[in-house]
């Protein structure tokens, strides 16, 4: 059989458990999950020289890093045209495009250092969301920003945070799409504290002052991001789960984000996805996979990665749930790794979306767990693929088994040449 006649009998299949391949394709297509600009350079930014500060690392060195705008602009037009699917654009605020002979501290940051990048999602029909940046500079004092005892530098990186308030609210009237703005710092100790309230209760204090900054609640959704821990703040973090949680449910507008690398080995966030849809209208995710802790490997195809697209699906909360990938990984090929994500999370969307997560409720709720389980496990080994192969070509993007030969073409042609 061909592609179009395996999926015209994959199609058939689903059908018998009531799911409509045509129609789970066309609301797949429109599903809006949001691209990270740090991927294509290792999280460098335009805005310093020096290293990577703040509990955030990168391992590898390979051939290709985009070095200025245009070539990270250029290597994720690349990885675009491998995507299936509806795309955001994700920014953080370190990568500001200056003028020659411009330079703005992160205090000073204005829409204009952002409109090449308004230029660039208008292009691709993107909308935007961005990240205040808070590691790799100067005024991160004794690894501190929101939270330090400090007030110039605490007034420092609060006037940050409310110049970039005004940019999303840019990029929002520029694309006509709600622009996400995560509030995340790596502020802690490497051993164990003398005071943990304080640094919290300053930390607080200073996401209200940022979130008091005029803007309009239905174009910037407030976000809030926590992490176990980071290198250099092993023993405390300022915004720990609890806190970050605790912010957002008791301040109005402000959303809790959850990374899937930001806690417990344990602990999985595809539980936790649906505790906060009982309570929060609106959610946000970051979505990575880590090794043991917070490592951002790419993005696979893999049991929790699943899990958590089936909970956003299963519980109609697509809308409810704004999705956008974290990971960087500077051993492989950028642009594939990018790709590689994506692609992956969108299989997961997919895979969720051909489950018969009525039915299935219907026999958890009627105590039916023997049939249950062997549904759950019948449908595991659907033809999904073929599903998946449609889906690849209604979007114009090659199969899975053909675009590495598209990123070996643009590594020779284009990665190798840099220097």
């Amino acid at each position: 059989m061909n592609q179009k006649e395996r999926y015209e009998a994959a199609k058939a299949r689903y059908a018998e458990l009531g799911i409509d391949t045509d129609a789970v394709i066309a609301k797949l297509k429109e599903i809006p999950v949001a691209l990270h600009c740090w991927q294509g350079d290792d999280v460098t930014g335009f805005d310093h020289d020096g290293p990577l500060t703040g509990g955030i690392q990168t391992t590898g060195n390979y051939p290709g890093k985009a070095r200025t705008p245009q070539e990270l602009m250029q290597d994720m037009e690349k990885a675009l045209s491998l995507m299936p699917g509806k795309k955001k654009l994700n920014l953080h605020a370190s990568y500001a495009i200056f003028e020659e002979g411009e330079f703005a501290d992160r205090d000073a940051l204005e829409p204009k250092h952002f409109a090449k990048w308004v230029e660039f999602a208008k292009k691709h029909n993107m909308g935007m969301d961005f990240n205040p940046t808070y590691f790799s500079h100067d005024k991160v004092k004794d690894g501190l920003t929101l939270s330090s005892p400090d007030e110039e530098t605490r007034k420092f990186w609060i006037d940050h945070g409310k110049a970039c308030v005004r940019i999303s609210e840019y990029f929002a009237k520029e694309t006509g799409v709600p622009c996400v703005m995560n509030i995340w710092t790596g502020d802690g100790y490497k051993d164990i504290p003398a005071d943990r309230l304080g640094p919290r209760m300053r930390y607080k204090d200073s996401i209200e002052q940022i979130l008091a900054e005029p803007h309009d609640a239905k174009l910037v959704k407030p976000c809030v991001e926590s992490k176990v821990f980071g290198i250099g703040v092993e023993s405390y973090t300022v915004g720990s789960a609890e806190f970050t949680l605790s912010f957002a449910a008791t301040h109005e507008g402000c959303l809790p984000l959850m990374d899937n690398g930001h806690y417990h080995p344990t602990e999985v966030v595809s539980d936790k996805i649906p505790a906060l849809l009982a309570f929060f209208p609106e959610i946000a995710l970051h979505i990575t996979r880590p090794v043991r802790w917070d490592s951002d490997h790419v993005v696979l195809y893999d049991d929790e990665t699943r899990e958590m697209a089936k909970e956003i699906v299963r519980n109609d909360a697509l809308e409810r749930v704004f999705m956008a990938l974290d990971y960087f990984d500077a051993s492989i090929n950028r642009v594939s790794a990018w790709a590689m994500g994506f692609r992956s999370w969108q299989k997961a969307l997919l895979n969720a979306m051909l489950t018969p997560n009525a039915l299935l409720k219907e026999l958890q709720d009627t105590n039916q767990m023997t049939k249950l389980m062997v549904l759950q496990e019948a449908v595991k080994t659907f033809p999904m693929g073929d599903v998946w192969e449609e889906y690849l070509n209604q979007c114009g993007v090659a199969q899975d088994m053909e675009f590495f030969a598209e990123i070996e073409k643009y590594e020779s042609e284009v990665l190798s040449k840099r220097k």
